[in-house]
């Protein structure tokens, strides 16, 4: 009789924690959930017991192996989908296309919107005006307009360093002034972080804006500057870079990135902005020199006129960030490219020879 009640009591307590823990998980609606961030965000969510509603539409512009690149991110969901079945469900259309989303929304008790679709990069923004345009405002308006219908308090999107434009003043911080913009993709990212305070003063809905500063690592994007000097040092080909070289960037590795991105989820705080960065900046020439040396190849640099739009800095301030979310960026450059080259070897030189 006693063990009887002694393993009723244990069934209980276990009973309570198995309601607890999942009483805390959620069901977080991740739009671009295949992309470079996306899908790194949607694989750390299921990791954690979420509930991951990805939409992304496969569509990626600016670049020759855009198919490729789309592939790649098919399998990854695939994987993804084997391994946590149920909990992951996934929609391909675009967040211009209202009524597709909104069966998304009706489908699904959202409790976190993160909103990471958009057609990314300063130099792809000169070439398809419109279809940034389009997506990067009017797709953010879209999703912003069924998060209210549908009842949804919480949204984290992602925004820029780009918003910066070329400011000397660094590092950057989130009170600068951000109305001078030196690109069209900088102008759409600036417009979803005034968007997204609408939203919040009109209905109440948390938003918080991430800028984030060039991310890098396994998965990234084709048309990067990361993935283009990897790829093109491994196979000894030239590499473009455009103006001389002294350009500064703040490099941020992945998991930094998404851990931010997770904090934010996780902590609802009205109406904010954040840098999420490394900290730390290199000259655009050392850092190819550390992927060559990451690849254990010479580089081979042809040099063009810079681009107008591209800027002469970036440096993130995450002060604030610390402060509010306890955001913490760990990864040291060497150590994030090194884990990048052991995708690429793994992954991508595998397909090329297949």
């Amino acid at each position: 009789m006693v063990l009887g009640k002694k393993m009723f009591y244990k069934a209980c307590i276990i009973l309570c924690l198995f309601i607890q823990n999942n009483a805390l998980c959620k069901t977080i609606l991740v739009t671009g959930g295949a992309g470079f961030i996306g899908g790194s965000v949607t694989e750390a969510l299921l990791e954690r017991g979420d509930t991951v509603i990805v939409l992304d539409c496969f569509v990626s512009l600016g670049h020759s192996r855009a198919l490729e690149y789309n592939q790649l991110k098919r399998d990854r969901l695939a994987v993804l989908k084997n391994q946590y079945q149920e909990n992951l469900y996934i929609y391909e259309c675009s967040i211009e296309d209202v009524q597709s989303c909104d069966e998304v929304f009706k489908t699904h008790a959202i409790d976190v919107v993160c909103h990471l679709a958009a057609h990314a990069g300063v130099r792809n923004a000169m070439e398809s005006t419109k279809e940034f345009i389009q997506t990067n405002i009017q797709g953010t308006v879209n999703i912003l307009d069924l998060a209210v219908k549908y009842g949804v308090s919480h949204c984290v999107l992602a925004s820029s360093s780009s918003v910066y434009g070329d400011s000397a003043d660094v590092p950057f911080t989130e009170t600068q002034n951000t109305d001078y913009q030196s690109s069209l993709y900088g102008a759409t990212k600036k417009s979803l972080e005034l968007i997204a305070h609408v939203y919040h003063h009109l209905y109440g809905v948390s938003t918080t804006c991430l800028r984030f500063f060039t991310v890098y690592g396994p998965y990234g994007r084709f048309d990067m500057a990361p993935f283009i000097f990897m790829d093109a040092i491994y196979n000894q080909k030239a590499l473009t870079v455009y103006g001389d070289g002294t350009a500064i960037r703040d490099f941020t590795y992945i998991d930094d990135i998404v851990d931010g991105i997770i904090k934010s989820i996780d902590k609802p705080l009205g109406y904010q902005v954040f840098n999420l960065g490394s900290t730390h900046t290199i000259v655009l020439k050392d850092f190819i020199n550390v992927i060559a040396q990451t690849v254990g190849k010479q580089s081979i640099i042809t040099y063009k006129d810079g681009i107008k739009a591209d800027v002469r800095q970036t440096h993130a301030s995450v002060e604030k960030a610390l402060l509010l979310l306890g955001y913490e960026p760990k990864a040291l450059l060497k150590d994030g490219l090194q884990k990048m080259f052991d995708w690429y070897s793994k992954v991508i030189t595998k397909e090329c020879n297949e």
